[in-house]
């Protein structure tokens, strides 16, 4: 049980991070919370899946492997860079349930799965990018708040109105950067599936637009973090770096590819001078 305050707010909450209990089995907020984000997210995949052109088996397939080595690859990353600590307990690499899982992992080892298997269904991979992103940012927006109920992933201290304190943070104010990168990831969705139904040119713009968006938000809030993972040569923020690289991977490549104008969807509306695209794919399911 952990007290949690935000004083600037008057804001003073008991914070369990068990949900329940079945004997002495525990079922905790943090696994209830991620499990929440990940239905939200695949609800919103069916929903809009269709609009780019991929049918619901071969996205439902790209979905399951995306999530088993999503989470294999956020853990993965968590211990090559914790390597100093698990090489002296191998026991513990497989012991996800005491934590340990890195974001950027989970989205690399998600993404090469899901692409991997779209390349085999040949799905279109930049489109499957598309969706999955914007399913990233559903997923990340509430699965952050599993990490307020654990009380990690805090940031340095501040005496700024929104500080929060609680036992782990020493009883100081700190930054909350689980609700910065929460609040980021949202907005960002909202704007992204915005841009997606309005202005999206080409399949692959959205993947690149959230390289930026969330590459952007991830260089500031890692440096508030007091829990980074560093690289073991120069002592740098890992997620820091890579967060720089995709911003700057994702700038020039939406420069290179400004003027292109290729949709899947729009390719099977060609090819069969069918204009419910929809509908059409619903005929492919069946």
């Amino acid at each position: 049980m952990y007290n949690v305050q935000f004083p600037g707010l008057g804001l003073d909450l008991q914070i369990d991070p068990t949900a329940f209990s079945i004997g002495s089995f525990n079922i905790y907020w943090y696994g209830i919370i991620i499990g929440a984000g990940f239905l939200l997210a695949l609800a919103f995949g069916l929903r809009v899946l269709k609009d780019f052109g991929i049918k619901t088996d071969d996205f439902i397939d790209c979905v399951i492997a995306g999530f088993i080595f999503g989470i294999i690859g956020a853990r993965l990353y968590y211990v090559i860079f914790r390597w100093e600590h698990y090489s002296q307990n191998l026991n513990e690499i497989f012991a996800i349930h005491n934590g340990g899982l890195a974001i950027y992992g989970g989205v690399i080892g998600g993404l090469l799965a899901g692409g991997i298997t779209a390349k085999i269904k040949k799905v279109p991979i930049p489109a499957a990018f598309d969706i999955a992103v914007m399913g990233f940012l559903i997923g990340q927006g509430i699965g952050r708040w599993g990490n307020f109920v654990n009380q990690e992933a805090f940031g340095t201290a501040t005496d700024l109105p929104w500080r929060m304190v609680s036992e782990n943070t020493g009883g100081i104010g700190v930054h909350p950067c689980f609700l910065y990168e929460s609040i980021w990831c949202l907005l960002g969705f909202a704007l992204l599936y915005i841009f997606s139904r309005k202005y999206r040119k080409y399949d692959g713009q959205i993947f690149l637009l959230y390289l930026v968006w969330y590459g952007f938000e991830r260089m500031f809030v890692e440096g508030l973090r007091t829990d980074s993972l560093y690289t073991p040569i120069f002592n740098l923020r890992v997620s820091q770096i890579l967060a720089g690289l995709t911003v700057i991977v994702g700038i020039v490549l939406l420069i290179v590819f400004r003027k292109r104008t290729s949709k899947a969807v729009d390719k099977i509306k060609t090819e069969t001078g069918d204009t419910n695209s929809r509908e059409r794919l619903d005929n492919k399911d069946a």
